[in-house]
């Protein structure tokens, strides 16, 4: 009876506001997918490394990489249509495998913003700088660093201000990035027939989207890329207690994503091979800036800065949405008492999760400023070990649909294949995945900085660091509040299976 009273009294500390219902739509949670996976900075950092790998088939192996996106993409479908709730994985693996489990995605996914705001800002930043003109800023370490903090701050001041004026925002972005990123396209093809091309052109072959081409490892390898250029797409399902139509919208938008984010690639990617040729730019597939500063240069002459504003503004719009899935991960576990109910605290004139918001940035900003102390190499090695993570959360998302689906799943065929099979054979490519980056990643002399810590590649140190911090603290909280680990796992609804609401 004492304890039954004593987890009363913790229910009251809880907050009883929630999150602003309705308040944005489809198209407003397309966009916000969309510019989460950061496009136009994504094929600046990952298309010399996957030209490298598969040559002219590049295409394809961005082609490929899809397809685990797309089947993971609809467990988020499915999976929200029976609980929209803005802690998606971590909610979604809680009632399906239990709490365990659960608070392991919930922590990957927080982490991987963690990881990545700072790296997401510093290039806003940098490519910003140097579209206008000043290098000399760029390459100054204090006033590129401090110029990140204040852009951190400032689309955190945003995401708690309010989802709509985010809408707004990802809109104007969006729109810049898919502007600039296909004038460019347009200019680089157009050259290449035209035989204006100032480096080792090749006409486009349709034979490019074959992923097999350059061979198994080549492929491999061009997937592991691919999770990172795909990665965020999720931003929109995070979203799902703000949105209209949330039992269906939001999944929709996460799909819709990924659909438009390979025909950019693909368009792009096309565009670049064609007018660069392989060797460019398997020379340059160390240097992050080669295909959109150095390349740049070269396909628009004087109009170059118009793609380095795209790589910014590109990076400005992840910096913001990376936010959202983040707190709102971290606020839905407050809520079922996985956390300190702290971080379940709503702003009362925005209805955004505040303080969730602002623990998330400001533990981004140490990072950020800790690991730069070490080298910049540092940095870009803790942005590598996000793929462990990555990886991780959706290959559970995708167990996570099968196992919530699985008295339903011989219904039908559509039910079989689409809820069981397409899942699980996503979840099963990128635990492999998974596995081949724990192998990448143990050798030192593969990471950017080409150091060794503890005998292993940082990238892999920090991902075992992360997932060692994340036990400790799962385990304490399980010992000062157990509450989360005796919950009931909830059972799926029949007629939400097939789209129907329940009856009364």
């Amino acid at each position: 009876m004492a304890q039954d009273s004593a987890d009363g009294a913790a229910d009251t500390e809880i907050p009883d506001a929630e999150l602003k219902h309705n308040a944005i739509g489809f198209l407003d949670a397309l966009v916000i997918g969309l510019n989460s996976t950061s496009p136009a900075y994504s094929l600046a950092a990952a298309i010399g490394p996957i030209v490298a790998l598969a040559g002219i088939y590049a295409p394809g192996v961005m082609l490929a990489s899809f397809v685990p996106m797309l089947l993971i993409a609809a467990a988020f479908y499915y999976l929200n249509k029976v609980d929209q709730d803005c802690g998606t994985t971590f909610s979604w693996v809680t009632r399906a495998m239990g709490p365990w489990a659960g608070w392991l995605g919930g922590w990957a996914i927080t982490m991987t913003g963690v990881l990545v705001i700072g790296s997401l800002a510093d290039v806003a930043v940098n490519f910003g700088l140097l579209a206008v003109g000043l290098d000399d800023w760029a390459a100054h370490p204090v006033i590129r660093q401090t110029l990140t903090v204040v852009v951190i701050l400032a689309m955190t001041a945003i995401c708690v201000i309010g989802t709509e004026l985010s809408a707004h925002l990802q809109d104007v972005l969006i729109l810049a990035q898919v502007l600039f990123l296909l004038l460019f396209a347009v200019v680089a093809v157009y050259r290449v027939y035209a035989g204006t091309s100032t480096l080792d052109s090749v006409e486009p072959s349709l034979s490019w989207l074959n992923p097999f081409g350059a061979g198994g490892a080549a492929l491999t390898g061009g997937l592991l890329l691919g999770v990172f250029i795909y990665w965020g797409w999720e931003s929109a399902v995070n979203l799902t207690e703000e949105m209209r139509d949330s039992a269906t919208a939001p999944g929709k938008a996460g799909i819709w994503s990924t659909v438009v984010l390979l025909v950019t690639y693909l368009s792009v990617g096309f565009a670049v091979v064609a007018y660069a040729g392989t060797e460019y730019l398997a020379v340059h597939a160390d240097d992050e800036e080669a295909v959109f500063a150095a390349l740049a240069h070269e396909v628009m002459g004087g109009w170059d800065w118009m793609v380095l504003l795209a790589v910014s503004t590109s990076a400005l719009a992840s910096t913001q949405t990376t936010i959202i899935p983040a707190s709102r991960t971290a606020l839905s576990m407050a809520r079922r008492h996985a956390l300190p109910h702290t971080f379940a605290h709503i702003q009362p004139r925005f209805l955004t999760p505040d303080v969730s918001t602002w623990w998330v940035a400001g533990i981004a900003i140490a990072w950020y400023l800790v690991v730069n102390q070490i080298s910049e190499n540092a940095l870009l090695d803790s942005v590598t070990a996000l793929s462990l993570l990555i990886a991780f959360y959706y290959a559970l998302t995708g167990v996570a649909c099968a196992v919530y689906y699985r008295r339903h799943l011989l219904e039908n065929p559509h039910n079989f294949l689409l809820i069981g099979v397409g899942p699980l054979v996503g979840a099963g490519l990128l635990g492999w995945l998974l596995v081949e980056s724990i192998g990448d990643m143990s050798h030192p002399e593969k990471s950017y900085s080409g150091v060794s810590w503890f005998g292993l590649g940082p990238p892999l140190v920090i991902g075992i660091g992360i997932a060692v911090v994340g036990v400790l603290i799962m385990c304490f909280w399980r010992v000062q509040d157990g509450r989360f680990w005796r919950e009931r796992r909830t059972v799926v609804d029949p007629a939400l299976v097939h789209g129907r609401k329940p009856e009364p």
